[in-house]
């Protein structure tokens, strides 16, 4: 009997405009929820330690930023489980997931007695809180920078990608002109008392629509066609083969990592107790500066990853990694000057920063192949920014009350861009490639396979799948034969 001719087909990115933006929408509104959860704690850092920690002030706030850190100790672990379960079970029902228990642990801290009131159970419940939060978070962004990478087409991922990172500075932005609207609205002791939860409160109802929004979406067309072609694995297999054959992806992605992140957290998360601490700004003040500066650099992410995608992620790494050595330093004695050289510091700090930003979800992704991208980026990305990332404010201010130095955020930043560089000299330029395929993107063996892929689908060109997303044509089995149904297939695995 005749074969059955071949449906239209689909590359993987080829999906509808209205499609591109919900799975878009879908990945950043969780991004921003992670974000505004670390924007209301940065920004609430002082209330925070007054109402939960019966320490000295100086005391008191060396607690409560351990408590930022914590967490951070809790995302490995997070990426170990989330990443695996990812590459398995779908992108979709994993972000679902962090989602929910991320709005709900941030929604708790809202509600926790005061110290005064049950002692030392106020901080011991802190910490267990931001504990599932970082667990959450092991999965989030190495599962929506995925998802939106798979979703994006391959010629326009860096400015598609760029939105994941608008979504961070606005969860992040949010949280803190909602800290800085209740500054305004109520008195210290008013805010000391209930002011600083209601910011956490909010993020109960973010979480609701982000789970509604992620819950709508199908999974991305890459990992379908992985799936359906029946070449998922365990979670020990996925991790065992992640460190077996991609330990030099995961190296790669841990430098890069701890550049990006110690600027980030050093830069957006830690300024405000750093010019309130440090510089003696008012909280006001404090807060409005990287306001700003955000709002600045949400503007320009998309056009930084719209260029990426035609001059490539590295170029742009490099001119941020080396005007960011270069300048922080007098950029920091500017900031130390007073509030309009702090605003113009920090401004300046984040154009500099712009370049890696808007290309981390474009760039990180794509150093994985699919079968193992999501425990790749979850593990390597989580691994690098607990240990260097999440700790930033932490040492910074620790560094400074032991040495009376106030130079250690730019020093810290110098240091986290030489090992960025060394990381993206080794690292592929992956700009335009596919990320189908079960080798790394890029490399002569990933082309090799996709044009295999691409000979193997009726009519289409390279990187097409059919309708159903299985990469063969349409209605061919996807069986070899003899074999049953349902048993896995492993042969497109890379040849050891």
């Amino acid at each position: 009997m005749a074969a059955a001719p071949a449906a239209a087909v689909l590359t993987p990115h080829d999906v509808s405009p209205s499609l591109l933006r919900r799975a878009i929408a879908a990945s950043a509104v969780g991004n921003a929820v992670e974000w505004f959860d670390y924007g209301i704690y940065a920004y609430g850092t002082a209330y925070i330690a007054g109402a939960l920690f019966p320490a000295h002030a100086t005391q008191a706030m060396i607690f409560t930023l351990l408590g930022f850190a914590v967490s951070f100790l809790m995302r490995p672990i997070g990426g170990l489980v989330w990443g695996p379960l990812g590459d398995k079970i779908g992108r979709k029902k994993v972000l679902a997931t962090t989602i929910l228990l991320m709005a709900a642990a941030t929604f708790c801290i809202g509600l926790l007695p005061s110290y005064s009131m049950i002692g030392i159970w106020a901080p011991v419940l802190l910490y267990t809180l931001r504990v599932v939060q970082g667990f959450s978070t092991g999965g989030e962004y190495g599962g929506a920078a995925t998802f939106m990478a798979e979703y994006a087409p391959d010629e326009r991922r860096g400015f598609f990608g760029s939105f994941l990172e608008v979504g961070t500075l606005a969860g992040f932005n949010g949280g803190a002109l909602l800290m800085l609207l209740m500054i305004g609205i109520t008195n210290e002791q008013q805010m000391l008392e209930w002011g600083w939860r209601v910011p956490f409160l909010v993020a109960g109802p973010l979480g609701i629509v982000g789970l509604y929004l992620r819950s709508k979406m199908e999974d991305t067309p890459v990992f379908t066609e992985m799936a359906e072609a029946e070449n998922t694995a365990s979670g020990r297999e996925t991790l065992a083969e992640l460190f077996r054959s991609f330990m030099g992806p995961l190296l790669k992605l841990g430098g890069l990592v701890i550049a990006v992140n110690v600027i980030n957290y050093t830069l957006l998360s830690y300024t405000p107790t750093y010019l309130t601490q440090v510089i003696d700004l008012s909280d006001e003040h404090a807060l409005l500066v990287p306001i700003v500066g955000q709002f600045v650099m949400m503007v320009l992410l998309p056009f930084a990853g719209a260029l990426s995608d035609r001059v490539g992620r590295k170029p742009l790494w490099a001119a941020s990694l080396v005007g960011t050595a270069v300048l922080a330093v007098p950029l920091y004695m500017l900031m130390g000057s007073g509030f309009t050289g702090a605003m113009i510091a920090f401004t300046v700090l984040g154009l500099l920063y712009i370049p890696q930003l808007a290309t981390i979800s474009a760039t990180f992704p794509a150093m994985f192949p699919t079968h193992v991208r999501y425990a790749g980026l979850a593990l390597g990305y989580n691994v690098s920014t607990s240990l260097f990332g999440g700790t930033a404010g932490l040492l910074n201010q620790w560094l400074i009350e032991k040495t009376g130095n106030t130079m250690w955020p730019a020093y810290y930043m110098v240091a986290a861009c030489i090992v960025g560089l060394i990381a993206l000299r080794f690292t592929i330029e992956t700009k335009g490639v596919s990320l189908r395929g079960s080798h790394v993107p890029g490399t002569p063996e990933a082309l090799q396979e996709q044009a295999e892929l691409a000979g193997g689908s009726t009519g289409t060109a390279s990187g097409a799948v059919t309708r159903d997303g299985s990469g063969l044509p349409a209605g061919s089995s996807q069986r070899t034969r003899g074999q049953r149904p349902g048993r896995p297939i492993r042969n497109r695995r890379p040849q050891r």
